[in-house]
């Protein structure tokens, strides 16, 4: 019995031709002659087979090296990252001190009782007074005091004045705002703190300020930085 290119399977000749594109054959190679009957070479089928084979999966050592690769393009973009997500930390932490003075400043002009006897009297309200201010965000004015990676603080100091009627706290001759990382080299790299004077100091190292004689001594955060 003799094949002709009629009785072949349409897909198996498309997928032989494309095996062939692959590893072209000879006439020669392509056929032997057994009494008189075209017969396909065996050397050729196996190359058929593998080609077929090589494309139904991935072998283990292939499956290694893309886990591998995978892998060291982590280590090195995690990191980088990481720094990325603490400068903008940084950022948000100096912005978050300069909301807080402000509101201080506006509190100390509006209310004649000083500055603000606490964080939690400059937080949001649908009527502002001197006991509940309006002045700045909610992450800011209530415990833990944490934004975007940062614990902001404000401390009254200075001794108090004299509370005016309706104000249920007097307030401050004077104030320490701090803003520490969470967790230092994760959340944020620096620290920061300001003063009634609005002279913003870093700390480099991210370390705690727990005193205005602290906030002083620590370099002045430079424009821009």
């Amino acid at each position: 019995m003799e094949y002709t290119v009629e009785s072949i399977d349409p897909m198996a000749l498309g997928m032989a031709r494309d095996v062939l594109s692959i590893y072209p054959m000879t006439p020669r190679d392509a056929f032997g002659t057994r009494r008189g009957v075209p017969v396909r070479t065996m050397g050729k089928a196996k190359q058929f087979e593998t080609a077929m084979g090589s494309s139904r999966g991935f072998s283990l050592i292939e499956l290694l090296i893309v886990v591998a690769i995978i892998l060291i393009i982590a280590g090195i973009a995690i990191p980088n990252l990481l720094r990325s997500k603490m400068a903008a930390n940084d950022a948000s932490a100096v912005e978050s001190i300069h909301a807080m003075l402000t509101a201080a400043s506006v509190y100390y002009t509006t209310y004649d009782n000083g500055y603000p006897p606490s964080a939690t009297v400059m937080g949001p309200t649908t009527l502002a007074t001197c006991n509940l201010a309006g002045l700045i965000d909610p992450l800011l004015a209530n415990s833990p005091n944490q934004k975007s990676g940062y614990t902001v603080t404000y401390t009254g100091q200075e001794g108090t004045v004299n509370a005016p009627t309706g104000c249920a706290a007097p307030g401050f001759n004077g104030f320490l705002i701090a803003a520490v990382p969470i967790t230092t080299g994760e959340t944020g790299a620096r620290s920061f703190c300001t003063e009634e004077d609005g002279v913003i100091h870093v700390d480099v190292n991210g370390g705690a300020i727990g005193s205005d004689t602290v906030c002083s001594a620590l370099p002045i955060l430079a424009t821009g930085d």
